[in-house]
This record gives C-alpha cells, sequence and structure tokens, in this order.
C-alpha cells in the first residue's frame, strides 16, 4: 500500500512539473496567437464550419467522409474526460476551473482549425491507397526533414497516449467505476486480486468493455469509423437530452452559478498569495481537462481528419474546429453546470461517484436508479467510443514510427486490448495523472509545429475565402485549390533548415 501510495506521489510531482506555467502559456498562447493570426475566423466562419459537419464534400479523396471523419475524430475526443475529467477539474479546482476551460476552448477552436488544414495539406498516400496524416507528417514535410527527430517525439508520444494515458487506462477505469456504482454502490461482493478487494461489478464491466473492445479493433479503421458514425451522434443527443432536463429544472440557480464560476477563477475568495495559488490551480485543471476533453494542441484530431475524403484542407480545418465546440462549449459545460447547481462538487466524491451524485440531486423527481442507469450508459458509450479512437490514433503513430510495418500494428492492437483488461484495477488518481503526463508531453512537439507552420496556415485560410467568396459561398462553383509545395518552401520551409 505505502508502495503505492510513493508511486502517486511521485506520478503528482511529475504532473505538476510539466502542466506548470510554461506549458499552460505555451498552449493558452498558442491558441491567442492563432486567433490572431487567423483574424478570429473561428468566431466569424463558425455557422460555416457547422454546415460543412454534416454535409460531405463531392469529389474529395481520401478513405473516409468528412463526417466520418469527424466522427471518429469525435469518438476519441467525446470520452470519459467530458463526464469524469471535468468533474475531477472542478473538484480539485473549484467552479473557476470551467471559466478557464471555455477560454481556452474559445481560443482552441482556432488551434483545432490548424491541425486539421495542416493534417490534410501534409498528408501522404501510399501505393494502395491508404492515406497517412497527422503531426509527425506536417513536422517533417512542413518544417522541413532535419525536424523528422521532432516528429518522431510526437509519435512516440502519442502512441504511449494511447496505451497508458486517454485511449485505455482513463476510459475503462471510469466505466468500471460507473458498473460499481450502479450495480453494487456498497461493494458488497467482493474478489481479493493480488491483495486487494475489487467489486464483481468492476471485472465484469472491465471483461465486457475488453471483450467488445477487442471485436471492433481487430477490424480496423474502417469498422471503427462505421461504429462512431452510428454511435456518437446518438450517445451526444442522449447525454444533452439528459443535461438540458437538469438545467431547465434548475434555471433559477443559473446566475448564481455563473456568478461563481467567474468569482473563482479569478481566487477572488481569497487574497495575496492564496489568490495567486487559487487562480494557478483553476487555471491548471481548467486547461488540463479541457484539453484532455476537446484535445486541441494536442495533435491527436489531425490524425483521423487526415483520412478525409476533401479536396480542401481548410475546408477540413473548418470541420475539425466544429470538435472543439461542441466538445468543450457544450458538452463538457453540461456536466460542470451540473456540478456547480447542485454543489456537489464539494462533497468529497470523486470521478463518476461526484457526477452521479449532482444528477441525482438535480433532477429528485427521478429516481436515483434511473438517473444512474443512464449516467452509467453514457460513460460507457463515451468512454468506449474513445478507446476505438484512440488504438486508430496509436496505430497511425506507430505506423510512423515502424515505417508502416503491419506486423508491429498487429502487435500494439493486442498490447492496446491487454491495458484495457488492466485499466479498471488501477487508482482514479494515478491513470488520470498518468494521463495528464503523457497529453503533455504530445503537446509540446504539436505546438512547436503550429507556431512554425502557421503562416502557411494563415495565407491558404484568406485564399480560401477569397475564392469561396467569389463564387458567392457555392462551394462546387470555387476555383480549385492548388497545392503548390514551392510556395511554402519560399515561405515556409527555407526558414526552418
Amino acid at each position: 500500500m505505502d508502495a503505492f501510495k510513493e508511486f502517486n506521489n511521485i506520478l503528482t510531482t511529475i504532473d505538476t512539473l510539466i502542466w506548470g506555467p510554461p506549458l499552460i502559456a505555451l498552449i493558452l498562447v498558442g491558441g491567442i496567437f492563432l486567433t490572431i493570426r487567423l483574424r478570429g475566423m473561428q468566431f466569424i466562419r463558425l455557422r460555416k464550419a457547422l454546415s460543412y459537419t454534416f454535409k460531405n464534400e463531392k469529389g474529395g479523396k481520401g478513405e473516409l467522409t468528412s463526417f466520418a471523419a469527424l466522427c471518429t475524430a469525435m469518438s476519441a475526443t467525446v470520452g470519459t474526460g467530458n463526464i469524469v475529467g471535468i468533474a475531477t477539474a472542478v473538484v480539485t479546482g473549484g467552479p473557476g476551473a470551467l471559466f478557464w476551460m471555455w477560454l481556452a476552448a474559445l481560443f482552441g477552436m482556432a488551434t483545432k482549425f490548424s491541425e486539421g488544414f495542416l493534417a490534410v495539406k501534409f498528408r501522404t498516400v501510399d501505393k494502395l491507397g491508404h492515406v497517412l496524416g497527422g503531426p509527425f507528417y506536417y513536422i517533417e514535410n512542413g518544417m522541413g526533414p532535419k525536424w523528422k527527430w521532432l516528429a518522431k517525439v510526437f509519435a512516440f508520444f502519442g502512441m504511449c497516449v494511447g496505451l497508458f494515458g486517454i485511449g485505455t487506462f482513463t476510459q475503462v477505469n471510469s466505466i468500471s467505476s460507473a458498473f460499481v456504482s450502479f450495480f453494487d454502490p456498497e461493494s458488497a461482493h467482493t474478489v481479493e486480486i493480488l491483495g486487494t478487494d475489487y467489486s464483481i461489478a468492476t471485472i465484469v464491466g472491465g471483461l465486457i468493455v475488453a471483450i467488445f473492445a477487442g471485436l471492433v479493433i481487430i477490424g480496423g479503421i474502417k469498422r471503427i469509423a462505421n461504429v462512431s458514425e452510428r454511435v456518437v451522434p446518438a450517445m451526444v443527443v442522449v447525454f444533452l437530452l439528459f443535461s438540458f432536463t437538469l438545467i431547465i429544472y434548475n434555471i433559477d440557480k443559473i446566475p448564481a452559478a455563473l456568478g461563481t464560476i467567474v468569482y473563482q477563477a479569478f481566487g477572488l475568495q481569497a487574497f495575496g498569495g492564496g489568490m495567486f495559488g487559487a487562480i494557478l490551480i483553476a487555471m491548471q485543471m481548467g486547461l488540463a481537462r479541457g484539453i484532455f476533453a476537446n484535445e486541441a494542441g494536442l495533435g491527436s484530431a489531425p490524425i483521423a481528419a487526415a483520412a478525409a475524403q476533401t479536396k480542401e484542407p481548410v475546408r477540413q480545418g473548418l470541420v475539425s474546429m466544429t470538435q472543439t465546440f461542441i466538445d468543450s462549449i457544450i458538452i463538457c459545460s453540461m456536466t460542470g453546470l451540473a456540478l456547480v447547481l447542485t454543489g456537489t462538487y464539494d462533497s468529497g466524491l470523486e470521478g463518476a461517484a461526484v457526477t452521479n451524485a449532482a444528477f441525482q440531486a438535480g433532477l429528485p423527481f427521478m429516481p436515483p436508479e434511473v438517473v444512474s442507469f443512464i449516467l452509467m450508459i453514457c460513460l460507457a458509450l463515451f468512454g468506449f467510443t474513445t478507446i476505438l479512437g484512440w488504438d486508430y490514433y496509436g496505430e497511425r503513430c506507430l505506423e510512423y514510427l515502424s515505417n508502416r510495418s503491419q506486423r508491429a500494428v498487429k502487435v500494439y492492437r493486442w498490447l492496446y486490448i491487454a491495458c484495457i483488461f488492466i485499466g479498471p484495477y488501477m487508482t482514479v488518481s494515478a491513470v488520470w495523472t498518468i494521463a495528464d503526463i503523457f497529453n503533455a508531453c504530445m503537446a509540446v512537439p504539436n505546438m512547436i509545429a503550429l507556431f512554425a507552420l502557421s503562416g502557411i496556415v494563415a495565407k491558404e485560410c484568406r485564399d480560401y475565402f477569397r475564392r469561396l467568396d467569389a463564387a458567392g459561398g457555392d462551394e462546387e462553383a470555387m476555383e480549385p485549390y492548388v497545392n503548390n509545395p514551392a510556395d511554402w518552401k519560399q515561405d515556409n520551409y527555407d526558414m526552418w533548415k
């Protein structure tokens, strides 16, 4: 037991060092910088981006439709981070963490646009028509071969995030916790494993997830995309209806809740050094969990965006941008508001338990068992699709590292399934801390590339809207996009040699 406590202390120390002011500044300033370079495009063109989300481009080249690529990316981002991760942020950092999550998301939309654009612009297609793209390719092809080492660093940590971070441990751990909360809340039925008692619900829940995930993962990207296209829209609608019911029932408490969020975001309940400490904790938790939820700046979503059937990199950037809006501004806000409206963030609970308590308190007219069941189903679906999406990301990172070795990919798939099996038996704090650490290591090389290639993004974004406006907003009547490597090499590549 002491060994576990010491291990958790080491992880917490590393997490605190990595997720300190420098990285917070890198990601937040990166989003602000890109917003300025793109002239606030995420605010001005949001309506157009949302219209593109459900309208696939005709004649585009790629492996997946734009909507399927978005759903694959959404399957990875709309996960337990939206329910458990945001709850953890509010419990640890207070309601003020929500404010910083919203701020990061608004600027993060520019970041996500840039990632989606670069993924398509610098993607590669092999002889079999297999599309590969993501930060490792826009680092290598955009910044030049001398920066290939940075691309490999990203790919390595991206693979690790899938195996040990967002993809497996956090998702299945949260799903099994939800199973226990519903089927065995008192942990009356337990089995001893390696000296620790676990509820039978934990074991059964973990096995079910591992088996079903394995059946889909073995089928590859096409099967993952097919499942995502069907499950993601349905699960988002169910959770939003459930959350809106709570908010409407407690509508009179909204002004006070928003006031609390802003009040605590700036540490106004403390003074002097205490005030600064409160702000820093709220910022740290809001940004870390917000990035965990929407992955803006992390560099994961571009891997799915690269597979989209599109001729226009800017168009796919717009579609990618809506992912952050839907994930953070809409879905994460539902969880956060539920906790603040009901005051359960200060109840001493953690993980799925505090979110469950919030919805039970906020919906007193519904039987607690029904509330717990609906939340369990939402959490299970959110986590399950994230497991699938991150397997795809991890495989693509490994393909880059292994020179597209399919044997290595097959081994990775089985290791991934094994990690899903292990996840339920780890502590909540440990799995989220590990995820935070790997997220940070993955984000740094990606943010460096976004700064370096921002000139290309801004230039071609302006060109796209010039062509679109000239065609009266008609996509099909636009002048064709011309991908001229000489232009971006002249403008940007030479300076990175």
